[in-house]
């Protein structure tokens, strides 16, 4: 046993079995061979079960994240771009420079090494683009037809840059409401390739991370109230999130809000709506209306940004219900956008 795990892993047709989760010398080579060799940094590369990190001047922000989307590969990403975008942005969204990430890795007995390198090797180009670094990790193999495939969970450390707290309790009245770019992008791309679903124009994920755009809004608009990644439930969803936190109602216009043709004609397809379907590389900005020029302007300024644009503002009239969010249609009527009652897209994030 000892004189096969010394050969290296056959990465073009060998496959995850339980004695790479033993701690032995399977787990070792499976960490160096991978692992190591995509995530390699000057805290990973000491091997020590955590990391010993520089100290930082700032509030400390932390966020923490499952990831468990199926297919794990989809137009657009894949589960390790996944999982550091999506741990990017949460840090991120509070208002804070991302700098580090933990990840652990739950791997199916018979996982194929060739997508386990892929997927590693797409989470090192993704943390390399962000700026961070995957700085610790684990991994725990599980018996096969108990881990469908893969999971990884992250945890994110980053540093507060924002002058004042950004929450969802921070919205006020007057504020303006807007979005970096077209809504349902990944939610839609991940349904229709889980389903084989083929149409005329290409889906894809908008996965994406978001630090620097972030930075460069919070650079511009000083005062921005509420950050947020529309992921599970979409716009509609976060949205109705932050009212509830801030006891505010919020107004939207429809005509304002975008969505790709593509998006809107699958959702149509499909019974579904874009407003609720995740987006894992976009963002909503709460800001005062006198910011909002400026928060778009450094939005576009990045090709994620690029379909930045007002959506609606934070009602200050009273003709919003507190807690509530509603909008004005494209037909000129109103309606009441509501929390998402069951479940549209599973296994999406």
């Amino acid at each position: 046993m000892s004189q096969y795990y010394m050969k290296k892993l056959d990465l073009e047709s060998g496959t995850v079995d339980m004695t790479h989760g033993a701690g032995g010398r399977a787990t070792n080579q499976l960490i160096a061979e991978i692992f190591a060799r995509h995530l390699t940094n000057e805290w990973l590369d000491l091997g020590h079960d955590g990391a010993i990190l520089p100290p930082i001047a700032s509030p400390v922000v932390m966020s923490c994240d499952a990831h468990v989307v199926r297919p794990l590969f989809f137009p657009g990403g894949d589960i390790g771009r996944l999982a550091v975008a999506g741990t990017v942005n949460d840090v991120a969204m509070c208002g804070a420079r991302p700098l580090w990430i933990a990840a652990s890795f739950i791997i199916e007995e018979g996982f194929p090494f060739k997508e386990l390198d892929r997927i590693v090797e797409s989470m090192a180009r993704t943390a390399r683009e962000a700026g961070v670094a995957v700085v610790t990790g684990d991994t725990k193999v599980v018996e096969r037809g108990h881990g469908d495939g893969l999971y990884i969970s992250t945890a994110g450390v980053g540093e507060r840059i924002s002058l004042h707290p950004i929450s969802g309790r921070e919205a006020r009245p007057g504020d303006a409401v807007l979005v970096s770019g077209s809504m349902g992008d990944h939610g839609t791309a991940v349904l229709a390739v889980r389903e084989g679903m083929g149409f005329d124009t290409a889906l894809r994920s908008d996965a994406a991370p978001l630090a620097a755009m972030t930075e460069a809004v919070l650079r511009a608009a000083p005062d921005v109230h509420v950050l947020r990644d529309p992921t599970r439930g979409g716009l509609a969803a976060t949205l109705n999130e932050i009212a509830s936190q801030s006891g505010v109602g919020i107004l939207l216009d429809e005509a304002s809000i975008p969505v790709r043709p593509e998006v809107a004609s699958a959702c149509e397809f499909l019974g579904l709506d874009p407003l609720y379907a995740a987006n894992e590389g976009k963002m909503i900005v709460i800001c005062p209306q006198d910011e909002a020029n400026a928060a778009l302007a450094a939005m576009r300024s990045f090709p994620e940004g690029s379909m930045a644009v007002q959506i609606g503002r934070i009602d200050d009239s009273g003709s919003v219900p507190a807690s509530a969010v509603e909008m004005m249609t494209v037909f000129g009527g109103r309606r009441t956008v509501d929390w998402l009652a069951g479940e549209q897209l599973p296994r999406i994030c």
